[in-house]
């Protein structure tokens, strides 16, 4: 004699079952729709590096930059060979008034000091034999160069202004970067703040004039 099933515990069968469908599956085989709602795993990425700023804000075009070119004495300039002493790069040109004011004391600041190096860059449209000739007029003891206007040195920035220049450490990295007209006593006193040597008052170079 079969006795009839209550609603009530049918009914509460069914939610059993129903409840029971919900739960996430205890086996490895998954389906992709069980995928697709489950929450991707993560794996938290390091963010790419990026270079420290420099003394004035900036990020430096490189980190140490490459500079090789023909100076206008028919000689080669290679900034890597020059490890070990600071640099000066002046980018300047023969119109530009304020370079021109410059350039006796930077010449006098490569005389004067062992440890410091200036090399010019010339950055306009003008043959060697021109520059030369320019220079016969305004003498300087460092080397120069011409740079190509449509090509400048990859590793620096493209001048915006002239005077420009680039204060070289001796590891080969940008210490400073000055756009505008700079005197020997601030890249001393740069160097000096960089734990290279300290300016020495009475051998310092002289002013422009």
């Amino acid at each position: 004699m079969r006795h009839p099933v209550s609603i009530t515990v049918l009914g509460s069968v069914l939610v059993a079952i129903a409840l029971c469908a919900c739960q996430p599956s205890d086996t490895s085989g998954s389906d992709s729709d069980t995928d697709a709602a489950a929450p991707a795993a993560t794996t938290p990425t390091a963010p790419p590096p990026v270079a420290a700023p420099g003394p004035d804000g900036e990020t430096a075009a490189a980190d140490r930059p490459a500079l090789k070119l023909p100076a206008i004495d028919g000689s080669g300039y290679d900034l890597a060979a020059h490890r070990g002493k600071w640099v000066v790069v002046n980018f300047w040109a023969t119109w530009c008034a304020p370079c021109l004011k410059e350039m006796p004391e930077l010449s006098a600041l490569d005389a004067m000091h062992e440890h410091i190096e200036v090399i010019g860059l010339a950055y306009e449209d003008i043959e060697v034999e021109a520059m030369r000739a320019f220079l016969v007029e305004h003498p300087v003891v460092y080397p120069v160069a011409i740079v190509d206007t449509y090509a400048p040195p990859a590793d620096f920035d493209t001048p915006r202004g002239l005077p420009m220049t680039y204060l070289i450490a001796p590891d080969g990295r940008v210490a400073k970067k000055v756009v505008g007209p700079v005197t020997a006593r601030e890249i001393e006193d740069a160097i000096a703040a960089h734990g290279g040597p300290q300016a020495d008052a009475s051998a310092a170079a002289p002013g422009p004039a």
